[in-house]
């Protein structure tokens, strides 16, 4: 049970999960470096306990593999969320027989809650003012903003129902007493400020550094509107949340955090925050955000800060993202028992592409249900969805391949446009407006439109003189790797579609020569982090069926890095070659 970060590391640690880095290291880039070599290897967490200008102690990686993840959620997270689902499935209808006959999971369930105590180690040290400056807070990639704190769990409260939320939105250190508040579109935390400034007052945040692990995982769960994280995160814990009220602000703070930052954020107090690399691999551009105004700092004695870094795939946000979308999919069946399983893609950023597999039991249905999901919550900011079969392994991209090369007609593509974006998305015509992609390659029992998959594709020099490598991903799509600065797209497009061979195949993608067409992990993320639906697809042709616009195949997708895109992340490399010459000093063990 861990009840504070302490006891995890001393978990991680008697299991041969925790390195102790003990020469001193730069929180500006080193620890990026240092981070994604350990994360690429399926390396142990990090605690860096000398860390350059500051006292504090530094733990990264802590969720960086899915065994980790799991032991910080205490137990297989898929068995965590079919005990949620068998319990609530249980008490259906409500009566004494069912409540009897589910008392066991009711039992597990009597934790998941917050307990209020007189005291505990947060309360250790007040820093008033505040100084932000004492923080190791890091600088993760060389053309970010400033420092930034990557792992805050940002607690406010609606300023009408009292209901609590718990959020990870990053923080920009401006100075000594004040931060970036990055709300992004569809937060609860952006939700309460807008009620607090339709009142026109001030909103009070509060922001945990460190405590239980699960703590962390439950500020990143997608929960519908109104329901707690913190309780959450009990439930996982298998133990109550100890929480102290604070005169302060109002809030219930958890007694065993290693830090809080209480301070509140101001209608029309904003200030330009970012750029920053973000998680889906590329710098996302400077906007104003409100301010958070810092009063105090409280802390434990020797506190730990905890980060983490963000970028290309696979980072610690990939293993996390798996295990909650395992929780949450025995509930999703249990309210929709014809969504079998619903998987948002961890290797684009989760938000770019998710598919979602549905027994149909009559004509579109899969299309009510797709459009249903499409408005559910961070599920919303999905930009592209396919739905396919019940049979079909929604988590494995060639099986959702070929399930659109059976059943993919001009019919099953439907674009929407234009719509809410994710904040994070660059490719729309403006931040947070983009559009949308449906795939529908669900016919139930129907009769499959192609059976014999196309052959293989010519050799790159056989097909244009832009194309450097060129792959498959099933028999739906081919993916070809384009000479940077090939603007020549439309000779391109019309050579693919007039061999005999490529013409055959439903979508053709074009990527820039930064994607390795060989990791099957960074092809996707160099795919449908770039595109955006409304602009980037160029079908063979175009008609009019009734009222409805029909693409015909192939549909070309331009996937190409493009000018006005923010840039990808990428190491400095003085930094990389000095990680690389004290690698030796660090004193971690990797395979």
């Amino acid at each position: 049970m861990h009840t504070d970060l302490r006891v995890f590391l001393r978990d991680l640690e008697q299991r041969g999960q925790l390195a102790r880095v003990k020469v001193e290291v730069d929180p500006n880039q080193e620890i990026t470096v240092i981070q994604h070599r350990v994360i690429a290897a399926g390396g142990p967490a990090l605690l860096f306990e000398k860390v350059k200008g500051s006292p504090y102690r530094i733990v990264s990686n802590l969720f960086g593999t899915s065994q980790r993840v799991a032991l910080a959620c205490g137990a297989p997270p898929q068995a965590l969320g079919e005990r949620l689902a068998r319990l609530a499935h249980g008490l259906m209808p409500p009566s004494l027989g069912n409540i009897w006959r589910a008392r066991r999971d009711l039992r597990r369930m009597l934790p998941a809650r917050l307990r209020r105590v007189p005291a505990g180690p947060i309360l250790e040290r007040c820093i008033e003012p505040p100084d932000l400056t004492q923080l190791p807070v890091l600088t993760c990639w060389p053309e970010d903003g400033g420092p930034f704190f990557t792992l805050p769990l940002v607690h406010t409260v609606d300023p009408q129902s009292g209901q609590g939320n718990l959020g990870i939105y990053r923080l920009q250190r401006f100075d000594a007493a004040s931060t970036g508040m990055h709300w992004q579109i569809e937060k609860g935390g952006g939700f309460h400020f807008h009620q607090a400034m339709r009142a026109g007052r001030p909103l009070p945040v509060s922001v945990i550094l460190g405590g239980p692990p699960a703590l962390t995982l439950a500020a990143v769960a997608p929960l519908p509107e109104g329901m707690d994280e913190r309780v959450l995160a009990a439930y996982l814990m298998g133990h109550p949340l100890d929480v102290i009220t604070r005169p302060t602000t109002g809030h219930r703070i958890p007694a065993a955090a290693e830090f809080v930052l209480e301070g509140e954020v101001r209608p029309g107090d904003v200030h330009r925050e970012g750029p920053f690399g973000d998680h889906f691999g590329h710098y996302s551009a400077a906007a104003d955000y409100p301010v958070f105004r810092v009063r105090r700092i409280l802390a434990r004695k020797d506190a730990i800060y905890p980060a983490t870094v963000v970028g290309k795939p696979v980072q610690e946000d990939y293993y996390i993202g798996e295990a909650l979308q395992a929780i949450a999919m025995p509930m999703l069946r249990w309210l929709k028992p014809a969504i079998v399983d619903l998987w948002a893609y961890p290797e684009t950023g989760f938000h770019a592409l998710a598919v979602m597999a549905v027994r149909q039991r009559y004509p579109h249905e899969a299309l009510k249900l797709t459009l249903g999901m499409l408005g559910e919550g961070q599920v919303s900011l999905t930009k592209v969805m396919i739905t396919v079969d019940a049979d079909v392994r929604a988590r494995d991209f060639v099986s959702v391949s070929k399930a659109l090369w059976r059943h993919l007609t001009p019919e099953g593509v439907h674009l929407l446009s234009p719509t809410a974006q994710d904040t994070l998305d660059f490719t729309g015509p403006a931040m947070n407006t983009g559009s949308r992609l449906i795939l529908l390659a669900n016919q139930g029992s129907g009769p499959p439109v192609r059976n014999a998959p196309p052959p293989h594709p010519p050799a790159p020099a056989d097909l244009h003189p832009g194309i450097t490598a060129i792959r498959t991903l099933g028999p739906a799509f081919l993916v070809v790797r384009v000479v940077d600065g090939c603007d020549d797209l439309q000779s391109l497009w019309e050579r693919l579609r007039q061999n005999e061979i490529t013409r055959q195949y439903l979508f053709h993608v074009a990527v820039s020569g930064d994607v390795p067409l060989g990791d099957p992990i960074l092809l996707l993320w160099g795919w449908f982090t770039r595109f955006d639906p409304a602009a980037d697809l160029y079908p063979a042709g175009r008609r009019i069926q009734g009222n409805r616009l029909l693409l015909d195949f192939p549909i070309a997708i331009d996937a190409r890095w493009k000018k006005g895109y923010p840039r990808p992340v990428a190491f400095d490399p003085e930094v990389e070659q000095r990680v690389n010459a004290r690698w030796e000093q660090y004193g971690i063990k990797i395979g």
